[in-house]
């Protein structure tokens, strides 16, 4: 064989090596991802479900929004890392394209998602002080309002706490001043220990009377949320440029082989 030749098949095995380590490479990175796709959709349907009842205090939907960008890039990364197995095993470079571009797609989808919650956080504070008090008072136990009332009592009893910035905000409650009140000067979800009518003693010895109000318990508990949200999607983002980069090397690695 002459050295033309031994140096052409040395070549050829050495692109075949490659290509096969960065497939297993591909493989495993879509395996993983896989997975991240599911802790994603787990974490948005978690802000969703599990804390939907708070959602309905806000007038803005940035917060459901960025819940619901994270299930929707979740279920698309799940089945994309399915097809990038797919298009890995089969050495397909139009698979390859497809798998790349969907990767592109949930890459700028779970940026906008962490964007969103970067945004929203730095407006919550104001949203906060200029809408909580106004549902709270202008729509608790009211006609097709239950959403809201439910979340105002589960606010004030899982926090402990009483009203927006304080138990005295409930003085302007509409519902307060009607005869469905029965006397109460606040809900009963305001007492320490809540039974029937609870809420006609407003004494600190049987009512929350927490430093803030509840605008202060819920706004570090969204910001909490937020910051989780903003975390995993930017964190699966990055992740995702070594998907595309590995990609691309797989790609350029298959472009001279036959399909």
């Amino acid at each position: 064989m002459s050295a033309a030749a031994r140096m052409g098949a040395y070549q050829e095995k050495k692109t075949t090596c490659g290509t096969v380590c960065m497939k297993y490479l591909l493989f495993t990175f879509n395996f993983l991802f896989w997975l991240a796709g599911g802790a994603v959709m787990a974490v948005g349907i978690w802000t969703v479900a599990a804390k939907s009842d708070y959602i309905s205090l806000l007038s803005s939907r940035i917060y459901a929004v960025s819940a619901y960008i994270l299930i929707l890039a979740g279920v698309i990364v799940m089945v994309t890392g399915v097809l990038g197995c797919c298009a890995t095993f089969k050495e397909q470079r139009r698979l390859l394209r497809v798998y790349f571009v969907l990767l592109l797609c949930i890459f700028l989808l779970e940026i906008l998602a962490g964007v969103l919650a970067y945004i929203y956080y730095q407006q919550l504070n104001d949203e906060l002080k200029n809408n909580l008090k106004e549902t709270m008072v202008q729509k608790y136990r009211q006609a097709d309002q239950d959403h809201v009332t439910k979340a105002v009592d589960k606010l004030q009893q899982e926090f402990k706490c009483c009203g927006s910035k304080n138990s005295s905000d409930w003085i302007e409650s509409v519902w307060i001043h009607s005869a469905d009140a029965k006397g109460r000067t606040v809900p009963d979800s305001c007492c320490k220990t809540q039974t029937e009518l609870c809420g006609k003693r407003d004494h600190p010895s049987n009512i929350y009377k927490v430093e803030g109000g509840c605008i202060t318990k819920l706004e570090m508990f969204i910001m909490e949320h937020l910051k989780i949200i903003g975390a995993v999607g930017v964190g699966i983002a990055s992740v995702q440029i070594i998907g595309m980069i590995f990609t691309c090397c797989l790609y350029r690695s298959l472009k001279s082989e036959p399909y």
